[in-house]
């Protein structure tokens, strides 16, 4: 097609949190890996004499393009004072640590349990009681630690994806937009050569073979049937780029104590609404209370799966399980010519009663002929009036005619009463 198409256009960085760094001081410090390359740290340490078994620990993982200061406000003024020590560093290539960007690859792993061992060796921290927390690339290494075997006791992934492929690349329709992205936030000269390798293949959703390779051992999904640590999802409910089938899909297979929270914090096109962070970050400190501590403090009595509202209003609603959903089938007569580049189609629909809550896959099936000039189509469904998509989806094509079948992202969005819903069609998500 001679040009560069953006698909999803959406952010990969940490959601920062709002307030200021209360209770203990961080020791700044540098910890050297095994293969020399130096890790710029810090550790927290609540006030007071450690316990005679030492202090139960929360190791803490940023967001890409971040630094362990992003951590801080979250050791210090939530970890700290409820008696947990935090340890967090710059992820390699990130920050002033030294190394190259692996997107939670081996090496990654790898520092993990070294830095896992190095706290546990401390004798101030407990040998045995460790958690971890980590936001978007950080929760990513929460989860390819725990399924490679570092021993954590309880842990917290937030917003953060079990599938990569799926996450890059949906249906073989890679998020292009994402390698500028990454460039802008970690130089390409602080990336691993195989992060290097896939970027091609990335930018132009071909080869994926290649991103294949790259996203297999990054991707914790077919290790979670057999992981029993205690584990809180954290995820966003409106998040173009880890959708809510990322943390759902683990939900199904984890085998130990689990607990869903979904809110309106994540990547764009999410609110992350400052007043909800002390909820959801008050459930991950009692999360670390029940299963660090050993304290009864009631969050693995209530319902597992939690829903924000949206917008947030200071409320959740809980569920036995993951909410009961109903599929309704809508169809959109209508022929078209489409021209590319730049051309569109639109349909639109209302939905009967209301309002509505999305919640779930969705598809939008396409029969389609005469597509000698495009390798992709697109599908951004909307509200009416409201610049903001519900979800979008996109899929690869390679005949001239027949039937396409495009998956949207798993994104709950309210629908109010009597509102149209428009789904436009095209080879962008700019259409």
């Amino acid at each position: 097609m001679g040009r560069r198409i953006v698909l999803f256009l959406a952010l990969f960085v940490a959601v920062l949190w709002a307030g200021s760094a209360l209770g203990a001081t961080p020791q700044e410090l540098t910890i050297t890996a095994p293969d020399g390359t130096a890790l710029s740290c810090a550790l927290v340490e609540p006030d007071g004499t450690a316990p005679a078994a030492g202090w139960p620990a929360v190791m803490l993982f940023h967001g890409l393009g971040g630094k362990h200061q992003d951590m801080e406000p979250f050791a210090t003024g939530y970890l700290a004072p409820a008696g947990f020590a935090s340890l967090m560093c710059d992820a390699r290539g990130h920050g002033t640590s030294g190394g190259l960007f692996g997107l939670d690859g081996p090496v990654d792993v790898a520092d993990t349990q070294f830095l896992f061992n190095w706290l546990t060796a401390r004798p101030e921290i407990s040998d045995t009681q460790i958690g971890a927390f980590g936001i978007s690339l950080g929760g990513g290494a929460v989860w390819n630690a725990a399924v490679a075997g570092v021993p954590f006791k309880a842990i917290v992934p937030t917003i953060t994806w079990t599938n990569l492929l799926t996450s890059l690349a949906p249906q073989g329709l890679s998020k292009s937009g994402l390698v500028l992205l990454l460039q802008q936030d970690v130089p390409t000269a602080r990336w691993d050569p195989s992060l290097l390798a896939a970027a091609a293949s990335l930018e132009t959703s071909t080869n994926m073979a290649t991103v294949a390779a790259l996203a297999a051992p990054r991707s914790p999904l077919t290790h979670l049937s057999s992981l029993t640590v205690p584990t809180l999802l954290i995820q966003g409910r409106h998040d173009f780029l880890f959708d809510i089938d990322q943390a759902e899909a683990a939900y199904k297979l984890l085998k130990g104590p689990k607990r869903l929270y979904i809110g309106d914090l994540g990547h764009p096109p999410a609110a992350n609404p400052i007043p909800e962070q002390p909820t959801y970050f008050g459930e991950a400190v009692a999360w670390f209370d029940r299963y660090l501590k050993g304290m009864q403090s009631g969050i693995d009595k209530r319902p597992p799966v939690e829903l924000a509202h949206d917008p947030w209003d200071g409320k959740t609603t809980s569920y036995a399980g993951l909410p009961p959903t109903k599929f309704t089938s809508v169809a959109l007569p209508g022929t078209t010519t489409m021209q590319s580049p730049g051309g569109k189609v639109q349909r639109g629909a209302r939905l009967t009663g209301g309002p509505h809550e999305t919640f779930g896959d969705s598809t939008v099936t396409v029969r389609y002929s005469g597509a000698k000039g495009w390798d992709r189509l697109v599908a951004v469904l909307t509200i009416a009036g409201n610049n903001t998509p519900i979800s979008a989806g996109g899929i690869k094509i390679s005949a001239a005619s027949g039937v396409a079948t495009i998956r949207l992202m798993n994104e709950s969005v309210l629908v109010p009463a009597g509102k149209r819903l428009e789904v436009t069609l095209g080879a962008t998500s700019t259409v």
